[in-house]
């Protein structure tokens, strides 16, 4: 029974080593996924901050560029009314007429690639955010996963660590009934031992008693064999 007891708490000890091994594995697994999800945090907010500048200079850029059409407008007017005024042919409010469209048509040109780089730039600004974040919602997920498997490997680890304390409990209980039984069982062996030398005392008392019986007997059988033997009358 004691050997049933030594082999079940080794199967306890090994499953106890085995399972903390793992939980200290998926510590590690955990620890290194934190590590992850904090970098991609990072990143994405590092992306957010380029995102909210790139609008913030797009702005900027419109702005100002609204601002120089603005004031080249108005110096075009007030170079073409003083033009009008000091000279009446029609031909040079034409040709002022075309340059103004000519300019616009190139600032227009020159703000629609603008905006379109700025665009592109966003778009691909905007990509790599959307995959920091399926990134960081794949390292919640696992890290999630990763949480509920150590919860589980304590739960496994602290059920163990019981059973193995019970059965420590349950094998100091049998060691001390076996230790206890060990003292009344030399206790009984010697007070039998004691009564086992009185009885071969009394044993070695009652030959040697005998034995002067029988020696007595065999005197006075001879004694009588040979009063038996003697004529009748005679002394």
């Amino acid at each position: 029974m004691v050997s049933n007891w030594f082999h079940n708490r080794k199967l306890i000890c090994g499953e106890y080593d085995e399972e903390l091994r793992a939980r200290e594995e998926a510590e590690q697994t955990l620890r290194s996924f934190r590590k992850d999800t904090d970098d991609a945090a990072t990143i994405r907010l590092d992306l957010e901050r380029r995102v909210e500048s790139l609008m913030d200079e797009i702005s900027f850029m419109r702005k100002v560029h609204d601002e120089e059409i603005q004031e080249l407008n108005s110096m075009m007017e007030a170079q073409q009314v003083s033009v009008e005024l000091e000279l009446t042919k029609p031909d040079l409010t034409s040709a002022l007429k075309e340059i103004r469209n000519q300019y616009e048509s190139i600032a227009s040109k020159n703000l629609q690639s603008a905006e379109e780089w700025y665009k592109g730039k966003f778009a691909s600004l905007s990509e790599q955010a959307s995959r920091s974040n399926e990134a960081m919602r794949a390292s919640r997920e696992e890290l999630s996963e990763f949480r509920r498997q150590l919860q589980s490997k304590t739960i496994e680890i602290e059920t163990l660590r019981g059973a193995n304390e019970s059965l420590e409990r349950q094998i100091t209980e049998m060691e001390d009934a076996h230790d206890a039984e060990v003292t009344t069982l030399q206790d009984t062996i010697g007070h039998l031992d004691t009564e086992l030398r009185n009885l071969k005392g009394e044993m070695a008392q009652h030959l040697r008693d005998y034995q002067d019986l029988l020696n007595i007997k065999m005197a006075l059988d001879i004694e009588i064999a040979a009063y038996r033997s003697r004529p009748d009358g005679q002394s």
